[in-house]
């Protein structure tokens, strides 16, 4: 039996696209052990997943402190896997991997370096861009296992994969509502990462003056005041289920199973959303590489927009250094994408998936 580790310790959505490797590598190695070695904040998408054993939980902050790092590293090591995967290649991932043991050990050639000491005994290059519409964060860990194993095209699986259980299945805080609900998840980790919240009420207010829905709002527990303050200037409150949230990850998931479909930033939730086989609207952050991250568009069921298709110009307006601290705060660029124009985009994919309750 093979012992396979998958180290993906970053976010949501970058451990719910990496569990893709998962269940190709269950088809190469049926009878695998297949571990993951996570956030503690982050197992929630992995959760119940059949083609995953064991998920190895680490807290965030502890994983940079040597005493923890050199007990993680024992007991990976105590594990004796054949085989690790290392997606994102951190300095801590890459050091596990290294004194794994594991005589296969996995990573990804960066673009133009070659590192001297050698963590991986196999690497691969990151793809120059995407071919299939899964998008290019999928289809690099597509490769990253289909180069070593490689898999027939047909066999291959390129959707992350959420797995309720039967009680999660019957989620019922919505049963008392008689009309269906749509999920908004507009606000960004930071003020600075968001939408002007003005910018956000309108949208709001659009949805709910011409569908005959009910709104939910997801956002991070310690944003709360900032998703009363964007209900408290709402004008049609009675569309809006404020008091319906969840703040886990399994909770949310349960929530938006049962929700016609997502608009919302581009991170995490709209993954989880794609896993659930829900529609969804992406608005991208202004930095972020939308053909990276852009999975399963098709312009009907998933669909998105982009300052850059609005402007394509306009990073050409500005230095390395300028576009280093538009990164940092991009607030200037979200101003940039007004409702207008997310209304032109968004309008025909509401009408698509709600044409049953227009008002």
């Amino acid at each position: 039996m093979k012992k396979i580790l998958v180290i993906q310790n970053k976010r949501i959505g970058d451990v719910l696209i990496a569990s893709v490797i998962a269940q190709n590598m269950k088809t190469v190695f049926p009878d695998s052990q297949i571990d993951y070695l996570v956030y503690d904040f982050t197992t929630g998408v992995i959760e119940n997943n059949p083609n995953i054993d064991n998920i190895i939980a680490v807290n965030e902050k502890e994983l940079k402190q040597f005493k923890f790092m050199r007990r993680l590293i024992k007991r990976v090591k105590d594990n004796k896997y054949d085989i690790i995967f290392d997606p994102y290649s951190k300095l801590q991932s890459r050091i596990i991997c290294y004194f794994s043991g594991a005589k296969m050990r996995i990573g990804f050639q960066k673009r133009g370096k070659n590192p001297w000491f050698k963590f991986y005994t196999h690497t691969v290059p990151l793809l120059e861009e995407k071919k299939h519409i899964s998008g290019k964060a999928i289809e690099d860990r597509i490769n990253m296992f289909n180069t070593f194993f490689p898999l027939a095209q047909n066999q291959i699986d390129y959707e992350p994969h959420i797995v309720l259980t039967q009680n999660e299945q019957q989620y019922n805080k919505l049963n008392k509502y008689n009309k269906p609900a749509i999920m908004l998840g507009v606000l960004g980790s930071t003020p600075q990462k968001s939408m002007p919240y003005q910018y956000i009420v309108a949208l709001i207010d659009h949805i709910t003056a011409t569908y005959n829905v009910n709104v939910l709002f997801n956002y991070a527990p310690h944003q709360k005041a900032d998703a009363l303050s964007i209900y408290n200037q709402c004008q049609n409150k009675s569309n809006i289920i404020i008091d319906i949230y969840e703040d886990s990850i399994r909770g949310f998931i349960t929530l938006m199973n049962k929700c016609e479909l997502l608009v919302g930033n581009e991170g995490g939730i709209v993954h989880i959303s794609k896993a659930l086989n829900k529609p969804t609207f992406t608005i991208f952050s202004p930095y972020v590489l939308k053909e990276h991250w852009a999975s399963f568009e098709d312009g009907k069921k998933h669909t998105s927009i982009h300052l850059l298709e609005e402007k394509p110009n306009l990073f050409d307006e500005f230095s390395v250094e300028q576009r280093r601290k538009i990164e940092e705060n991009p607030h200037e660029l979200y101003q940039m994408l007004t409702p207008e124009m997310i209304l032109k985009r968004l309008t025909p994919f509401l009408d698509f998936h709600l044409k049953a309750f227009k008002n």
